[in-house]
């Protein structure tokens, strides 16, 4: 069962990214405020989720919630700043697009670099303990697919349209046969024995 709040004092908006471990397209994240009472029976960690389920979610969370935004970090820039500090940028941007200031901001992961001198709480997993982790997970994740379903029509060799830029052993080897595209993160590394999980 996942909470509504981490604190009960100060407005609350859970943070998520998505797209860290792929090989093109930009990294994704989303902000979200959800009521005090906020309660859902299938809102999870967008990865437990079938799609059809997260774009379902998607519409609930946009009209549910009391602010939410997403935010990027193209590829260029991650390649600039790397995926960790490029990942809380985007975290970054999309707080400060929020409609409503938070005045506390619960993080999913172990790390996070300030916001501003707000207060923040960095909870492994988070994204399966609160709702608006979750809630942020789920925007984060269906925006960037969208955005990668978009920019798959320029390059369809890639198999974006499926992998969303994930290291797949076929997105690999294309990469390896034809090159990068202007969407390829040129500090990641194709051929990193630790990309076999994507198999």
């Amino acid at each position: 069962m996942l909470l509504a709040r981490y604190q009960e004092e100060l407005i609350e908006a859970g943070c998520d990214e998505a797209g860290r471990g792929c090989l093109a397209g930009p990294v994704f994240a989303a902000a979200v405020i959800l009521p005090d009472n906020f309660d859902h029976g299938l809102l999870n960690d967008s990865k437990q989720l079938p799609e059809d389920v997260r774009y379902a979610l998607r519409i609930e969370i946009e009209q549910k919630a009391i602010a939410h935004a997403v935010a990027l970090v193209d590829n260029l820039e991650i390649d600039s700043i790397n995926i960790l500090n490029a990942s809380f940028l985007a975290m970054h941007r999309a707080i400060e697009k929020l409609e409503l200031s938070p005045q506390f901001l619960i993080i999913d992961g172990n790390r996070f670099n300030k916001y501003k001198n707000m207060p923040h709480k960095c909870i492994v997993e988070g994204d399966a303990k609160y709702f608006s982790i979750a809630a942020a997970s789920i925007l984060a994740k269906t925006y960037r697919d969208d955005y990668m379903k978009k920019i798959a029509a320029e390059h369809p060799e890639y198999d974006w349209h499926t992998n969303k830029g994930y290291p797949t052993i076929k997105h690999r080897e294309t990469i390896l046969k034809i090159g990068f595209t202007p969407y390829h993160r040129r500090t990641f590394r194709v051929t990193d024995p630790q990309m076999e999980m994507f198999q």
